[in-house]
């Protein structure tokens, strides 16, 4: 999937999504180790979780089969951002992890088309409920968030330093 992103006088950016699958591992893996080296801030997980004995093949394979919807966009073919959508949880919701726009994708709409892109494949799924744990500092993703529709839904319970949000989609 793909589309065009610009406006009159700007040069056009296309945007791509790409689904990846198992066999895709070393592109997640370079992706999540730019992003945990990048904005360490803003993950639950470091790098040296993913890295040492952690960082083979059959772990990074496992991964992307643990977890059900792994998307990649590129910003002019350029890789540019990931985001992943888990298995419905006990309360009926999928949630969207390891989400991140590189530094040069920022501000170009590549989040907003991951974001897009987990909430149609949870749709798919027959699943209205999409939540998300964000770092209670990082104001700009929980703005960016808001805008997509979550809601705050208060403090993780097993973690004081992440917030929960919510976006459910209504029925018509």
């Amino acid at each position: 999937m793909g589309f065009t992103n610009g406006s009159l006088g700007v040069a056009q950016s296309v945007i791509t999504l790409h689904i990846l699958t198992v066999d895709e591992w070393r592109l997640f893996r370079g992706l999540r180790l730019e992003a945990l080296r990048e904005a360490p801030y803003a993950f639950g997980s470091v790098l040296d979780d993913w890295q040492g004995d952690k960082d083979t093949e059959r772990c990074w394979r496992q991964r992307i089969t643990d977890v059900p919807f792994n998307v990649i966009a590129e910003l002019d073919g350029r890789p540019s951002g990931m985001a992943s959508g888990t298995k419905p949880n006990a309360d009926g919701e999928v949630e969207l992890i390891s989400m991140w726009v590189a530094p040069f994708a920022r501000g170009r709409r590549v989040a907003d088309a991951l974001v897009d892109a987990v909430i149609t494949w949870a749709r798919g799924q027959r699943i209205d409920k999409v939540a998300l744990d964000v770092m209670e500092s990082n104001d700009r993703a929980r703005a960016f968030y808001r805008r997509q529709g979550f809601v705050d839904q208060g403090r993780t319970p097993d973690a004081c330093v992440e917030l929960r949000m919510l976006r459910v989609e209504t029925k018509e």
